[in-house]
């Protein structure tokens, strides 16, 4: 019975939806007040229904009730609970419905907290919004119904995917969707913006704590990802350039230029076209991603659907959306001029060379990513694209994009003076080249890619302290002086400074694990000893056991180095039976500088070998501490009052001097 009303609730959703995305819309037309009021408690309503017709899926998965097909299909009773919860979204049709609740939950968060908006606006963006939840919601009844039942029902499921059934995946998904939603939330307010024909600098400050959240949403569930699959799929890496991981990772680029696009809309009133047209493009690569993944033209690890027909439906929704919204962005963008004048050499200008590079850097992604696709379509040719294309087309961008942002920091608006610039951060270019040299010399003249990617993170890191330096007047400054400046700096300001500093902590990392890494594949028996790296590892033993629904051999290895016990690992080999498939868990002893990463293959037919592999992975932990660290720095600026959802100015204080 709660499966029925939460079907039944979900077709009122839907009613609710269209009845959100017209009367508002019609009312701020025609100048009718309580027309464009009814959007809010339209909103919250269309929450309410969706968020019972959620529940209901994950009360039917916690209760094993395999009379509902996706529950018998991705779910069993010996399965923990954890994972009987993630199982309503680890699969296509439960996920959907999740995509919709994040819909509706951002679409009901403007409704309840954007008192402050005009009228107009905010009936206009929660109409598109819910033209979009109307979309997708008809995508789920039609095509993606999660209610369906089974009769009769089968006496138990037939399991989880075992790769979903670890901690990283469980909540991967609701991160990406948080990231993909705040996004369309940003599309939201830039149509109804192109619909009114106006940006300002009251548009620019709700839409960026919008663009901010969804960037670090984006930031934490792509992590949570690459973490995945490098502990999880037992390959050692952790980015292989997937279709599905470029399919976040292309929103990921272009809400970053957008969050730096607005900053120039609400400080200088300008660069508005081009910011209405970034937020267009973030959420039409964000239905891009969800295309990829949900229609099968592109296979992945991380696919959760292959059905042409819905592939069709989203193809659909991806036209309309983007082909609506980039033919009103034409007609309404040349009116939309930018007021602030500015010099090539300026925060403004450093900011849209961050732009410009990081919309090339997308595009090289979305070419290289969608390239199969298209040359399948020409000729029926399959052809791939794989990460020597992606490393030599994207990472020139990646290089320019970091020499530039400590010198567009310290630029001052409007006109600035390259010289200058330089000269405070002189010692940080001399520091990262000298690190540069010093690695290069101690690898013996190796790969260049350590020391410029080290020597690129240290400027990027330095550079950050050096605007700190700035904004508190060092060195000119007395140290109470300083520091009193120090402690007033804003939120949004610090939120920065982690955000770049994160940012040249992950390239270190990446540097460091690819240039230096250390790999061994052998086969071994129990009792014997290798090295790798300065570790003798010694294989101990291999032993059989179950788990709550899994069989596994577990192989036990002592690691030591000059003589001491440094670690004892012991990797995995896992069958599930119902579904017939074996995973792998690795064995990683993390640390700070290293992390020693150990694999179990298969035994061989004949003696007592093994497969082993083994992976010395320097400074691997700081990619994903760099992640960390960057969504850290998004989250502190969020809770400066001035970029908080409908939050008014405080009144000004003395602030800090400015970088000259």
């Amino acid at each position: 019975m709660i499966v029925e009303l939460g079907h039944f609730a979900l077709t009122l959703a839907f009613a609710v939806a269209l009845f959100q995305a017209v009367v508002p819309l019609v009312g701020a037309g025609r100048g009718w007040a309580d027309w464009m009021r009814a959007a809010a408690p339209a909103a919250v309503m269309q929450f309410l229904l969706i968020g019972f017709a959620f529940a209901a899926l994950v009360h039917a998965f916690v209760t094993l009730d395999f009379s509902v097909r996706i529950v018998a299909e991705h779910s069993n009773s010996q399965i923990p609970v954890l994972y009987r919860v993630s199982g309503t979204w680890g699969n296509h049709e439960g996920s959907m419905l999740l995509l919709v609740l994040i819909l509706a939950l951002f679409g009901a968060t403007v409704a309840a907290f954007g008192r402050d908006l005009p009228l107009g606006l905010k009936a206009r963006a929660l109409s598109v919004q819910s033209m979009i939840a109307a979309a997708f919601t008809a995508f789920i009844l039609f095509t993606s119904n999660p209610f369906d039942r089974l009769s009769p029902a089968p006496l138990d499921g037939n399991d989880l995917n075992p790769l979903l059934q670890d901690i990283g995946l469980a909540i991967h998904p609701p991160f990406l969707y948080l990231g993909y939603v705040g996004l369309s939330m940003v599309f939201s307010f830039a149509v109804a913006a192109l619909i009114e024909g106006k940006v300002d600098a009251a548009w620019a400050r709700w839409v960026r704590p919008w663009t901010l959240m969804a960037w670090v949403m984006l930031t934490i569930g792509i992590a949570l990802g690459s973490y995945w699959a490098y502990y999880e799929l037992g390959w050692g890496g952790w980015w292989f350039w997937d279709p599905v991981e470029n399919a976040s990772f292309m929103p990921w680029l272009v809400a970053g230029a957008l969050l730096h696009s607005a900053i120039v809309v609400e400080k200088r009133n300008a660069l508005k076209a081009w910011t209405i047209l970034l937020a267009i493009l973030a959420f039409s690569l964000s239905l891009v991603g969800i295309f990829i993944v949900r229609s099968g033209v592109l296979t992945s690890v991380h696919a959760f659907a292959n059905d042409p027909a819905r592939g069709v439906f989203i193809l659909a929704i991806l036209g309309v959306t983007i082909i609506g919204s980039l033919t009103l962005f034409a007609w309404r963008a040349p009116a939309m001029r930018s007021e602030g004048l500015f010099q090539p050499v300026s925060r403004e200008g450093g900011l849209i060379l961050n732009n410009l590079l990081l919309a090339v850097a997308a595009a090289v992604v979305f070419t290289g990513t969608l390239a199969p696709l298209v040359r399948e379509f020409i000729d029926g040719a399959k052809i791939s694209v794989g990460a020597p294309f992606f490393e030599l087309a994207f990472t020139p961008f990646m290089v320019l994009v970091i020499v530039a942002m400590p010198l567009g920091s310290l630029l001052p608006w409007k006109r600035g003076d390259l010289g200058r610039v330089m000269a405070r951060l002189w010692w940080a270019a001399a520091a990262a080249l000298a690190l540069g040299g010093v690695v290069w010399g101690l690898q013996s003249g190796e790969a260049l890619l350590a020391p410029v990617g080290l020597a690129l993170a240290a400027w990027l890191i330095l550079g950050v302290f050096v605007e700190i330096g700035a904004r508190i007047g060092l060195p000119r400054a007395s140290p109470g002086t300083a520091l009193g400046r120090l402690v007033r700096l804003p939120r949004a300001d610090w939120g920065k400074f982690l955000a770049h500093g994160g940012f040249g902590l992950s390239v270190m990392g990446i540097a460091a694990v690819t240039a230096w890494e250390v790999e061994d594949i052998r086969l071994a028996s129990p009792g014997e000893s290798y090295m790798l790296g300065g570790y003798e590892i010694h294989f101990d033993s291999v032993s059989d056991g179950q788990g709550p629904n899994y069989l596994y051999q577990r192989g036990h290895f002592t690691v030591f180095r000059d003589g001491e016990v440094v670690a004892v690992m012991e990797p995995e080999k896992r069958l599930y039976p119902v579904q017939g498939q074996p995973t792998t868990e690795a064995a990683i002893d993390m640390g700070l500088t290293r992390d020693l990463y150990l694999v179990l293959g298969d035994k061989q037919t004949t003696g007592d070998a093994w497969v082993v592999r083994a992976y010395l992975k320097p400074l691997a932990n700081w990619i994903w501490l760099g992640a960390l660290v960057m969504a850290i720095g998004g989250l502190v600026s969020l809770t400066d009052r001035r970029y908080r959802v409908g939050a008014a100015a405080r009144r000004a204080r003395p602030a800090p001097v400015a970088a000259e």
